[in-house]
């Protein structure tokens, strides 16, 4: 058929078939692009209002048609810069609450919904002090597990912890700001930097959540308990002498009393009367 005889049907002139539009976009495409780079979560009004701040003649049917074009409703994804990681060597901690080490372990319930798991524990005796399992565990719910610690045996000088989102958060580090705990990030990609903490993760993958099917949330948390218990009375630690978390525990803070006790008989001795007198 040809164009003539197409146009007359459809009752188009000739006229618009062979129209071409002499609108140039291209400034305004480039200014769209510029600005979805700089705030990329903003929307067509944000846009909208910039450029008429701007001062650019353009009306908003233009910029919408323009956006649509380019596809800027669909949000662009932004990549986080970490900043530069230069953590310090993994050391034995000498005494307790020294150095604490956090970190997340993924699992499923039998229905398929996801949970998490955060798990704290003690550098110095490798005690598990937070084992717990949440549907999601966003940065408020890591510093509410922090503040309960707080209560029962104190606050660590250093975390050490990966690059995690809830790691990473602004509260998070407020929060350790305010206490006055150093924040300790490995560097990405490298989680034998975390190593006492990722060995736990591996006795707990084995015992726990390769091993049961868990129906509940509340479940996974009863056995979780259960096992956080048997594991910091019972478990024996090579490096720790064959002990186990509680019993080096013990032996750590009898050795600080007997310690004490020498030092206390020493300085009665220095400051008797018969060595006063003699001096």
């Amino acid at each position: 058929m040809s164009i003539n005889r197409a146009c007359s049907l459809v009752s188009l002139a000739r006229s618009m078939w062979y129209y071409n539009s002499k609108k140039d976009d291209s400034e305004l495409i480039a200014k769209l692009n510029e600005l979805a780079d700089q705030l990329p979560t903003r929307g067509l009004d944000e846009y909208v209002g910039r450029l008429r701040a701007q001062g650019y003649p353009w009306n908003r049917k233009r910029i919408y048609r323009v956006s649509k074009m380019l596809r800027l409703e669909k949000r662009r994804k932004r990549k986080r810069r970490l900043p530069t990681r230069n953590p310090e060597p993994l050391m034995v901690s000498q005494s307790p609450n020294q150095c604490w080490s956090m970190d997340f372990m993924s699992d499923a319930l039998d229905n398929g919904r996801r949970i998490r798991v955060l798990n704290v524990i003690d550098d110095f005796n490798r005690e598990a002090l937070w084992v717990d399992a949440q549907y999601s565990y966003p940065s408020e719910f890591v510093i509410r597990a922090l503040q309960n610690l707080e209560v029962e045996r104190g606050l660590p000088v250093k975390i050490r912890v990966d690059n995690g989102p809830e790691f990473i958060s602004h509260k998070l580090r407020n929060y350790c700001e305010e206490k006055g705990i150093n924040l300790e990030h490995i560097k990405p990609g490298t989680p034998t930097q975390n190593a006492y903490v990722e060995r736990f993760n591996r006795h707990f993958r084995e015992d726990v959540l390769d091993a049961y099917l868990f129906g509940s949330l509340q479940q996974v948390n009863i056995i979780c308990d259960k096992w956080k218990q048997d594991y910091n009375d019972n478990h024996p630690h090579r490096s720790l002498g064959y002990r186990s978390p509680k019993a080096f525990k013990e032996l750590y803070r009898k050795e600080i009393i007997y310690s004490e006790s020498v030092k206390a008989k020493m300085n009665d001795s220095l400051q008797s009367p018969a060595l006063t007198e003699s001096t």
